[in-house]
């Protein structure tokens, strides 16, 4: 197969995997799926929906959020990595979407890319999954299958996200990130990998990781 046949097969087996992708992060607002999604950097979506709960139950709006001390806050997420500097971030950033945002979660990246602790990725994730703006975000399933299939690098996620905005149709995009996140979990994981289990894999993988 050549590259494009690479890239049709994929979408095609993914759509025919995973035709219906729930985000993974419980939430129920812009604000709540920000909170999240900030809490999921060096942490599993299972322990996030976890802590949520509780922090919601707190706050779930920047109004109510911006009242409670950081202090508790951390309470609160402390079994999530990074507690401190997340419960700083959460703390600050409710305060700046209700000072300069009028206590909504801004809908663009550069506006989000500046709140605490809001990367590029965490950004992205919001602008696709509570805005609906085509955007790829790249985590660690994404950057290790775009290397194992053959479609970059893998050197960083800034080429990694650039090569699969390339490959990939942009009215995809939404959908395809988190299509790619189950498979990498069900069929291909970074440890234990079992090639026989690897549809993807075995059809246009790197030759290398195929013996």
């Amino acid at each position: 197969m050549n590259k494009k046949e690479k890239v049709q097969f994929v979408i095609d087996k993914l759509e025919e995997l995973y035709p219906e992708v729930p985000i993974p992060l419980n939430h129920h607002s812009s604000y709540t799926l920000l909170v999240a999604v900030l809490l999921s950097a060096q942490c599993t979506d299972k322990k996030v929906n976890q802590i949520t709960p509780a922090l919601f139950d707190r706050a779930d709006n920047p109004y109510e959020m911006a009242d409670v001390e950081v202090l508790e806050i951390k309470e609160i997420i402390k079994s999530c990595g990074l507690s401190g500097q997340k419960s700083k971030a959460i703390s600050k950033l409710s305060k700046i979407i209700i000072e300069e945002f009028e206590g909504a979660v801004p809908n663009t990246f550069e506006d989000l890319e500046k709140l605490p602790g809001v990367g590029h990725k965490t950004a992205s994730v919001v602008m696709s999954q509570a805005f609906g703006i085509p955007a790829f975000p790249v985590d660690t399933h994404i950057q290790r299958l775009m290397y194992r299939w053959g479609f970059s690098s893998g050197k960083n996620v800034v080429q990694t996200e650039k090569d699969a905005k390339r490959l990939f149709p942009k009215v995809l995009w939404n959908k395809l990130h988190l299509q790619i996140i189950f498979y990498g979990r069900e069929y291909s994981p970074a440890r234990g990998l079992k090639i026989e289990n690897d549809i993807i894999g075995r059809t246009i993988g790197r030759k290398s990781l195929l013996k």
